[in-house]
């Protein structure tokens, strides 16, 4: 086998490997949307955590970015659109939702993501998706709401919307339109490069938002509370998830990648048995056995034609 091939075989097996773990650079990011309130404004931590983010990302990427500097003016406005897709919706508004909705409900919403990616893929990107993974993602899903109603299915009928949920409801749109939207405008620029031109874009859309959340006399004064989460969420959250998002995306396509999302409510689970000292019940064990079970059958290679 040619070298290139193998380092490519390589490259994909190590990214099936790393995004089992991004959704856990994320729930960091859900823990985070419900210890902000009073502590710091939903604007304010969005757009300091994506500066930050930003400015470390083109520090690493300066050489890049400079060579390609004709190719960045060129795509602006793609910058700017992804920046408020990912950066504004879905990092502001995620803050904004946890004001009033749970870190759970949070992971629910946010698991339609992957059902929207992956029509979008097929339908819009031309992507490939079998009848297998199509039962997966129903799989999965079933482990999701497994999870949530704790077993008992009854509860469907009892669930009530409140505001934090509907913001969560545009954010999981915006993010599907977000990674569809990056495989869609493809860019020479590497990884690091491109999430440092769209981080730019993203605090151009910020800026306005919390300059107004700042001005409001309501707004808490920034602390040394604030300032760990902006740097917690810009590095882990921020930093570390979108990166592998978006290089794991290039190789293994946006419907396979999106669909791990479902792992969120399970790995929130845990983080709230490990970190909170929540119970940790059956309903949790059975529903991430669906969950993991669909997200193998997504991510399992056809062995035949």
């Amino acid at each position: 086998m040619p070298t290139e091939a193998l380092r490519a075989q390589s490259r994909s097996k190590f990214a099936l490997v790393l995004i089992w773990f991004t959704p856990v650079l994320w729930t960091v990011n859900l823990i985070s949307a419900r210890l902000a309130p009073g502590v710091v404004s939903p604007h304010v931590l969005a757009l300091g955590r994506w500066f930050l983010a930003g400015l470390i990302l083109t520090w690493l990427a300066r050489a890049e970015l400079w060579r390609m500097r004709d190719e960045v003016r060129a795509t602006w406005r793609q910058s700017v659109v992804l920046g408020a897709c990912g950066m504004w919706i879905c990092g502001a508004w995620v803050y904004m939702a946890g004001e009033s909705t749970g870190a759970m409900n949070i992971s629910l919403i946010y698991a339609s993501s992957p059902v929207l990616i992956a029509v979008g893929s097929v339908l819009w990107l031309g992507e490939h998706f079998s009848k297998r993974q199509m039962v997966g993602v129903v799989v999965a899903m079933s482990g999701v709401v497994h999870v949530v109603v704790r077993g008992d299915w009854t509860h469907l009928s009892q669930v009530n919307l409140v505001p934090g949920d509907l913001w969560i409801v545009a954010a999981s749109m915006a993010w599907a339109a977000y990674a569809l939207l990056q495989k869609k405008w493809h860019s020479p620029l590497g990884s690091t490069a491109r999430l440092a031109t769209i981080c730019m874009g993203g605090v151009a859309v910020l800026l306005p938002f919390a300059l107004f959340e700042l001005a409001s006399p309501d707004t808490p004064v920034l602390g040394w509370h604030a300032l760990g989460l902006i740097v917690v969420t810009a590095l882990v959250p921020g930093l570390a998830a979108y990166w592998i998002y978006g290089w794991t995306q290039k190789l293994l396509g946006a419907s396979r990648v999106a669909v791990t999302l479902y792992l969120g409510p399970l790995y929130s689970g845990i983080a709230a048995w490990w970190v909170l000292g929540e119970p940790l019940g059956l309903h949790h064990v059975a529903g991430g056995a669906l969950i993991l079970s669909g997200v193998a059958l997504v991510m399992a290679r056809k062995r035949s034609a």
